[in-house]
């Protein structure tokens, strides 16, 4: 039996290395296991898939892609000419990589200096909080620990009619890897993953067709702000069709027949790759012992309560494994709420205020309860909404696009969701989680001094409009 540790934590991804930093800063004697591998030198890589093959890279692509759409597009009308502007993918994807690498070596770096144990391995949870963990050559060591934490992640879903197939049908992960912008580019689903994906191809010169199954666009977020980003979707292009059931798949000489079935019957489209991003589910493969008193629930994840335990004395799991969202900043939260549960703490992660990002152009982002959903309940609410169009920063970045919703409760004018679709709406929202952490009302936040001229003015428009009180657009007309 090798040295017991205070916590030892399984995967390194946002809300393993999370936890184990913050465990250690805590004083406890911790460990970290992390199976991933780099395919170039065999070395263990942290940060799990948001930093190798999600969050970060998705974003370097979308934040160069846009770069891009700009010039080509949208400089010209400001006076700004750009003669033989060209895409060099194999240069993009180099810059990705570095960032990347940049970031999971940070990670290492952190572990050192907060005195984290890293452990290169598969990690398997056994029966009494004992760690089985076998390397990449077979040899196998087991720990013992006080308390273990799970936060394996996640992985894409794969569906029957679109097996994966080398680097033509792909999952997000391939669709990160492409080494030239295909002519026609395929994404099953429409959900944030398929969005962001779509986008960056659909950008940099690729024809891009999503299908969703289902027949709402964006479903979760309040339809106002789905209506309003799906018109921005369709301007740009993205070719975006709901109640769309893809019923099968096949490749001739590279290319991709996509057959699927509409409300008018069969139909096919033919595209040179194929993106699947209907959705993730929990790793949990080979984790679990049999009796390791851990319990899954009916979708594969494993149960926990409010404070991330499982059933088994000692054992917690956080993020993409447990119930909620599948968001690396919600796993983090889980992280060092856990560790400071071990530590003898008491804090709790407040479930009503986890922002949820599409880090599309424009950008959409939220907070809080949606109006169908308060519609729903029953509750009495009043909305104050203020577009983009009319803020002056927004057109001055040629940037005008969309709108500030905030939704406040009608009698206690608490204020009860926050959404945003526009320019660094995913910014924009962080004032909407700090307001409802705070149980502000939509008159503190139209009582604060916003400087001129800011995106962020936007929202106090929106809360001065909650109570028709706003300046810069007109009010709805009272009832006499």
């Amino acid at each position: 039996m090798s040295d017991k540790y205070d916590v030892i934590v399984i995967g390194a991804g946002p809300g393993g290395y999370v936890a184990a930093i913050k465990a250690a800063q805590l004083g406890l004697k911790t460990a970290c296991v992390e199976s991933w591998t780099s395919e170039e030198d065999g070395k263990q890589v942290l940060g799990g898939t948001c930093l190798n093959v999600g969050c970060i890279p998705s974003k370097a692509l979308l934040e160069i892609s846009h770069k891009y759409e700009e010039a080509h597009h949208d400089f010209a009308d400001q006076g700004l000419e750009i003669k033989d502007l060209k895409v060099n993918v194999a240069k993009m994807m180099e810059r990705k990589a570095g960032i990347v690498n940049q970031l999971t070596g940070g990670i290492a770096g952190l572990f050192k200096a907060n005195g984290v144990t890293s452990i290169h391995g598969h990690g398997k949870l056994l029966a009494n909080r004992q760690v089985e963990v076998t390397d990449k050559n077979g040899k196998t060591t087991v720990y013992e620990a006080d308390n273990v934490i799970l936060a394996t992640g996640s992985d894409p879903i794969e569906i029957p009619p679109a097996p994966l197939k080398d680097d033509l049908i792909v999952t997000s992960t391939g669709a990160l890897e492409f080494d030239e912008v295909p002519k026609r580019v395929g994404v099953i689903g429409a959900g944030i993953i398929g969005l962001e994906l779509g986008s960056v191809w659909n950008r940099l010169g690729s024809e891009v067709t999503v299908l969703e199954a289902l027949d709402t666009f964006l479903p979760a977020v309040d339809q106002q702000v789905a209506k309003e980003t799906l018109k921005h979707f369709k301007k740009q292009g993205l070719n975006i069709q709901l109640k769309c059931r893809v019923t099968g798949t096949s490749v001739n000489r590279k290319v991709i027949t996509v057959k699927y079935e509409d409300g008018k019957g069969e139909q096919e489209i033919k595209v040179d790759k194929l993106i699947v991003a209907v959705g993730r589910r929990p790793h949990t493969d080979n984790l679990l012992a049999a009796d390791s008193g851990v319990n899954l629930d009916e979708r594969g994840f494993i149960f926990v309560d409010d404070h991330c335990r499982t059933d088994a004395p000692g054992v917690w799991a956080v993020g993409d494994v447990v119930r909620g969202p599948m968001l690396a900043h919600k796993a983090s939260e889980e992280g060092v709420m856990v560790a400071e549960r071990i530590a003898g703490h008491k804090p709790q992660v407040n479930y009503d205020c986890i922002p949820n990002v599409v880090y599309t152009h424009p950008e959409v982002a939220w907070v809080g309860k949606t109006e169908e959903q308060l519609k729903s309940e029953g509750e009495e609410y009043k909305v104050g909404t203020f577009p983009f169009a009319a803020n002056g920063r927004a057109m001055a970045a040629n940037s005008a696009m969309g709108l500030v919703k905030i939704i406040a409760d009608a009698k206690t004018d608490r204020i009860l969701g926050f959404h945003v679709v526009g320019p660094q709406a995913s910014e924009i929202v962080a004032q909407g989680v700090i307001a409802m952490e705070f149980g502000s009302s939509a008159e503190d936040l139209a009582l604060t001094c916003f400087a001129h001229p800011t995106l962020s003015e936007s929202v106090h428009e929106a809360a001065l409009g909650v109570n028709d009180g706003a300046i810069h657009i007109a009010n709805r007309k009272k009832k006499k």
